[in-house]
């Protein structure tokens, strides 16, 4: 049930440094940074959920306002599996784990389907973010597909399709052109689907836009991640893209589409042909800011799990949470010396900031909940320097304090083999995992009586790698092995699943924290683990092999 109230990403940088040249930067705003690593809120003893518990205390100080459009944690939800796989609701791509060549891609055709299937069951809405360019190839077809399927029953949808452009792909990330071409492919069934098709770009000089990637069927069923909708990265290539989405059903699919909700009401709000958002209807339709809310009923429970659902307005969309109580301490010093342009580092140094973003702190609260393990998959820990900041501060001091108190902690990353010219135009921005661990123990050196002891409890208790999918170093067309998870599990029970990056990036992004010792361990068995297998063998850490930097 819902509590009551009372109570890229990838390319990034190479949208980021392409416009960099043309952008003044941003006002000063309210600053502040801790160097003190995040500590978990108390929680009753005994509680069945307590890493949600502790996430939850943490998001009703900093953004209680955004409850309800924003986050929320629902009980009496189901993670959407198939009949007869009951881990089904982990959608991966390309699911060819040991196969270099990737030849039978079933975790790519099952996405597809979900896609398909979740779609077809729709009668009044679906929901669509993502980043641009809109959904191309078999995903668009999947899309395709589900409507047909739908109005053939005879429902009357409602569709809105939502992209982040970031500054200089407005120009030819065109809604009008997409709403013709999905009007064509669904032909006779268009009269029965009414469109609303929009780009985004909330921010150009903070670089914000739209970087969630979800799609919400009725309010009642929801598929979300770190997966786009492109054919190239992802179908149509001997190298694909490595990711994972989440399906559930329940409260919580309702509080995706109230978040989809707040960015089209933005976006509805900003719309026209010399606007920060561009929008195309079909049928004559205006803009739909309130379609989840004015359609959708409350769903209700499909099973038990619980769940927080946590977003990000990123900058542009609203300014603070007026009803927010956090209060930070004073900023830290500048660490890493990327503001060559005098770019205002939301992520360490704007307590307002934080306020309406408040999936940051609830993942550094996710990783402050930790009592004896860490897993991170993640394309990458730092990121686009310059012009955004190296890396979050306080995530960083959080991994180093669990790592001096002895967890164990596991990283995974996108080889830095597919760093591009431009950062993480080729799905990784680091040249070495050493900028990693060189961070990490910069940070364990405030925890730690003195150097030696830093060193050692890293060498106790780290984990870090590249990430391979099969035996070798790249797949079997010479590319090196590209990852896009934004995924953080914590003690075998609770894990992060959506398209918000651990490194700095000031987009709107969503994803779930599900709290599940059986879901947990589905996800070990069937993405951890083998990630590790191959992984393993790119470790310049490890504390059980003996495997640490001199």
């Amino acid at each position: 049930m819902l509590r009551p109230q009372s109570h890229r990403p990838a390319r990034l940088a190479g949208c980021v440094l392409a416009a960099t040249a043309l952008l003044a930067a941003t006002p000063a705003a309210p600053a502040f940074a801790s160097p003190v690593a995040v500590r978990g809120p108390a929680v009753a003893p005994g509680s069945a959920t307590p890493h949600l518990d502790a996430i939850e205390q943490t998001l009703r100080q900093v953004s209680p306002g955004l409850e309800g459009s924003v986050w929320q944690r629902t009980d009496g939800n189901s993670l959407d599996a198939a009949a007869g796989d009951p881990a089904a609701w982990l959608l991966q791509t390309p699911g060819c784990w040991g196969d270099p060549a990737c030849a039978d891609r079933a975790g790519t055709r099952q996405l597809l389907a979900r896609i398909t299937g979740n779609i077809a069951k729709a009668t009044r809405t679906v929901d669509i973010s993502s980043l641009a360019p809109f959904p191309n190839g078999g995903f668009e077809d999947a899309i395709v597909a589900g409507l047909k399927a739908a109005t053939a029953a005879g429902n009357k949808l409602q569709v809105r399709v939502l992209v982040g452009a970031a500054p200089l792909y407005n120009i030819n990330v065109l809604p009008s052109s997409y709403r013709d071409d999905l009007v064509r492919k669904l032909g006779d069934a268009a009269a029965d689907v009414t469109l609303n098709v929009a780009s985004m770009t909330t921010s150009r000089t903070a670089f914000s836009w739209n970087h969630s990637k979800l799609l919400v069927v009725d309010g009642q069923s929801v598929i979300t991640g770190g997966i786009n909708g492109w054919k190239d990265d992802y179908l149509d290539t001997a190298h694909p893209v490595s990711d994972v989405d989440l399906a559930l059903t329940g409260p919580a699919a309702a509080s995706a589409g109230a978040y989809l909700d707040t960015l089209w009401g933005w976006t509805c709000a900003h719309s026209g042909l010399l606007s920060a958002a561009w929008f195309a209807s079909s049928n004559g339709a205006a803009c739909r800011p309130t379609l989840e809310k004015d359609e959708n009923p409350a769903p209700a429970a499909t099973g038990t799990v619980p769940a927080i659902a946590v977003g990000g307005l990123g900058v542009g969309i609203r300014s603070s949470d007026p009803l927010s109580t956090y209060r930070p301490d004073p900023p830290a010093p500048s660490h890493d010396g990327c503001n060559v342009i005098g770019l205002h580092d939301n992520t360490n140094a704007d307590r307002d900031y934080e306020t309406v973003n408040p999936e940051e702190n609830a993942l550094r609260a996710l990783v402050a909940s930790a009592g004896s393990h860490i897993e991170i998959s993640q394309q990458d820990l730092n990121g686009t320097c310059p012009p955004l900041p190296r890396y979050d501060i306080r995530l960083y001091d959080t991994l180093a304090a669990k790592l001096a108190a002895g967890v164990k902690v596991r990283i995974v990353v996108s080889d830095p083999a597919n760093r591009g010219t431009v950062g993480s135009g080729g799905y990784s921005q680091i040249k070495s995992l050493a900028e990693i661990s060189d961070t990490l123990l910069g940070r364990l050196a405030a925890v730690t009586p003195d150097a030696p002891a830093a060193k050692a409890a890293m060498c106790r208790n780290l984990q870090l790698a590249s990430f391979r999918s099969a035996p070798g170093a790249t797949w079997a067309d010479g590319h090196p092995y590209p990852l896009h998870h934004k995924l953080v599990s914590v003690d075998g029970s609770a894990f992060y699943i959506g398209s918000k990056n651990l490194y700095p990036a000031w987009l709107q992004d969503f994803g779930y924290i599900v709290e599940d010792p059986a879901a947990a361990a589905q996800l070990d068995t069937d993405l951890l683990s083998p990630e590790w297998e191959y992984s393993q063998a790119t470790a310049t850490v490890d504390y059980t092999r003996g495997i640490c930097p001199a």
